[in-house]
């Protein structure tokens, strides 16, 4: 009986310490990627990151500035979180993830910060950042633009194909625009948003 009872328990101790549920790894909630045309849904967490500097900017930027920004899904594809990170920038009043290329510019598909989805602007001259400059969920209802009315797998599927990209914007609101760091309302830094396993992150 007591063997009987011993394997019950190791059978289940075994069960528990097999389980697939990942821990929560801090502020961004671990996911998979949903179903789409060629990345079928896996049920491993998988993640976007980009590094954000003004040589990547089109045309480039010269500017001490810098970003971090990391995208998850969530389990069931419907939620996409980020957190963004800026450094050494004054002055930011937008950031977006844009559709397009490396080597050009595309239109906003998904806003970070500004407005919307705030409703309120730091608007322009708003002083130095540093740290966290915005962090939130985004769903299928958030996208606009050329993505507006489709399904968040839709802008998966572009950030798995490498065709978005971050972009921080700034602007000092004092007389003519793009003279120097603090004052590119185009776009400061920006870095293509590039799929990262959850094993090399």
């Amino acid at each position: 009986m007591k063997r009987l009872v011993l394997a019950v328990v190791a059978s289940a101790i075994a069960a528990a310490c097999s389980s697939s549920t990942p821990a929560e790894p801090g502020p961004i909630a671990s996911g998979s990627v949903s179903a789409t045309a060629d990345k079928p849904s896996t049920g491993v967490p998988r993640n976007w990151v980009a590094h954000l500097v003004g040589d990547s900017e089109v045309p480039a930027r010269e500017t001490p500035a810098q970003g971090q920004v990391k995208y998850q899904l969530s389990a069931d594809g419907t939620e996409l979180r980020w957190q963004l990170i800026s450094s050494n920038i004054d002055n930011v009043f937008m950031a977006h993830i844009h559709r397009g290329p490396v080597t050009g510019t595309g239109g906003i598909v998904l806003w970070l910060y500004g407005t919307p989805p705030s409703g309120n602007p730091p608007g322009p001259g708003s002083g130095p950042q540093n740290g966290v400059l915005s962090s939130g969920v985004a769903h299928a209802s958030d996208l606009v633009n050329a993505l507006a009315g489709q399904p968040l797998s839709a802008l998966i599927a572009e950030m798995d194909a490498g065709n978005t990209y971050t972009n921080v914007h700034t602007n000092d609101g004092v007389g003519s625009t793009n003279t120097g760091p603090g004052d590119f309302p185009g776009g400061e830094i920006r870095g293509q948003n590039r799929p990262a396993g959850h094993d090399n992150e």
